[in-house]
Parts: structure tokens; sequence; C-alpha cells
């Protein structure tokens, strides 16, 4: 394939996990054929998470970008817009979690959808038939998940069953059109980011991914009050046509 993939992987924190990330992702692309691109937005650490990306921008991994902020531009939405909008090149874009719990070659489970053209967004999920959920969380965030995905799609977004899981790929037009929308800057942008694909007129694919829960979460449980807050928001600016396609 003579294409270009963006891989972006927002970071905080993540200097016990961010090593094994890079190398499997590197490992994998290395093997494909086409080109690819690996952003690190490291969101304003504290630990040595960026030191350890320099040394492999350094040493060993590929076309490998990385972003070191010095303070935090909000939480993991507003990392995944820069890695997206300022710096993503490619003719298909990616967001993965720093934990690797879903690996990039899942990715191979994307491509018969990206490339036909039919679908402009294809998401990974954990609750269709076909995802294989290896390691799960602890059973409150299992409900907790459940109960908000639930309130999401009489809410907001009908029909799609996993809207949070942080594996999303893009053609690279329709990534830069949506995402130059997104206003939320914490763990509800991914609402907002298929919302945004939906008033667009994008075809949305879910596609079920491995998933491995990872240990050592950075998502607080007050994260899921600020989602209902941000869900509420994302209802009212739809409502408004704050959304709509410029």
């Amino acid at each position: 394939m003579n294409i270009k993939l963006s891989v972006v992987i927002p970071a905080f924190n993540e200097s016990k996990r961010i090593s094994q990330t890079l190398e499997g992702t590197d490992a994998y692309l290395r093997k494909q054929n086409y080109d690819y691109e690996i952003i690190v937005v490291d969101n304003g650490s504290n630990d040595n998470t960026c030191d350890i990306v320099k040394e492999y921008q350094e040493r060993s991994v590929k076309n490998l970008v990385r972003l070191c902020l010095s303070k935090s531009i909000g939480a993991k939405g507003s990392a995944v817009k820069m890695g997206i909008l300022d710096y993503a090149h490619g003719d298909f874009v990616v967001f993965m979690d720093a934990d690797n719990a879903t690996p990039i070659s899942e990715i191979e489970k994307f491509w018969p959808f990206l490339e036909s053209a039919q679908y402009q967004v294809v998401i990974g999920s954990r609750y269709v038939h076909e995802s294989n959920v290896s390691q799960k969380q602890p059973f409150y965030r299992v409900v907790l998940s459940r109960m908000s995905n639930l309130l999401i799609q009489i809410l907001l977004i009908k029909g799609i069953k996993d809207t949070q899981l942080g594996f999303k790929a893009f053609l690279g037009k329709a990534a830069k059109d949506i995402f130059s929308q997104v206003s939320v800057p914490g763990w509800g942008f991914d609402m907002e980011v298929l919302t945004i694909a939906i008033r667009h007129g994008y075809k949305i694919r879910e596609v079920g991914v491995i998933w491995r829960e990872r240990g050592g979460s950075h998502v607080p449980l007050g994260a899921y009050v600020q989602s209902f807050l941000d869900l509420l928001k994302i209802k009212i600016n739809s409502i408004l046509g704050r959304y709509n396609k410029k």
C-alpha cells in the first residue's frame, strides 16, 4: 500500500508502560508495506516518560515524533487533538492508549473498511461479539462503563456500543475535519469526536478488538462525573448546531 499511517499516542506519567508500547508498535509497523509515523504527546508528565521516549527516538524507534509539553494542556482529549491537528501527516490516522491495552496490530481489522472509503471512521470496541477482552477491569468499573454507555446511547449517540475505547482510526482528511471542532479536553472527548463525525456525515464502523486491562489506570473515578458533564455540554452544542460542518 502506497500510504502513510499516523499513530498518535497521548501519554501522562507512563514511564512504566511506554517502553513496551513503543517497542511493540514500532516492531509491528516496520513489517508493514506502508509508511508510518509515531507521534507521542507527553502531556506535562512529572515522571521520566519524556526522557524514555527521547531515548527511543534517538536510538531505535523509526519515525518517532516526540512532543514534550512543559505543562498539561488539559487531559487526554487535548493531547490527541494536538497530535492529530498539528503533527499528523498520514493518509490514515489512528490514536491508541499508551498502555497498549489494544495493540496496533488490531488495525488489520480496520483496513477493509477504511480502504473501501465506505467508512471514514472505524472504532475499536469491547462490547461487540468479535471483541476479545482478555483481562477485564474491576467489576465496579465495568458497571460504570456500561451504565455510562447506555446513557450516551440514550442522549447522544445511538447504535454504538462502546464509544470510549481508546483505539480509533480515521481517514486523514476526516480526522483533521473532526478534531478541528473538538472542544472537550478530557475523557469525554471520544463522545464529541463521534458526535461531530455523525453531524459531518461520516460513516462509523464499530469493530471488536483485543483489549487488556493493564493496571495503573490514570482514569480517576471523578472522570465519570466529568464525563457526564461533558455529555450534557456536547448534547447542548449539538442542539445549538455548533458541530455543523463549516
